[in-house]
């Protein structure tokens, strides 16, 4: 038996990579009893405009993000870590204080 409850039709998210050198986007989702179905679903829905390079699909249940109420603890940039940040080093000059008389 599947991790899903008999009867019960799962969620998949679909994400599409349009081109070499472009990320996946997430364009969607769709209803299926199995990752198969969700593909040929996917590809029924979300590649008809174009030739896709790739297609993911995704149990929704198993996707995991980042809420908007985490957003300051979870990304912030480590202002405990100056060195992360420019302001941290002086400035390069033209001139410098090495010797060219080697």
């Amino acid at each position: 038996m599947s991790r899903e409850t008999e009867g019960v039709t799962a969620s998949w998210e679909v994400f599409l990579r349009p081109r070499r050198g472009l990320s996946h986007q997430h364009v969607g989702s769709v209803r299926a009893d199995d990752a198969d179905m969700a593909l040929e679903h996917a590809r029924d829905l979300y590649t008809r405009r174009g030739e896709p390079l790739s297609l993911w699909v995704v149990r929704s249940a198993d996707v995991h993000a980042a809420s908007p109420t985490e957003r300051d603890p979870f990304f912030s940039n480590a202002r405990h870590k100056p060195y992360r940040y420019p302001e941290h080093f002086t400035p390069l000059t033209g001139g410098g204080d090495h010797d060219d008389d080697d």
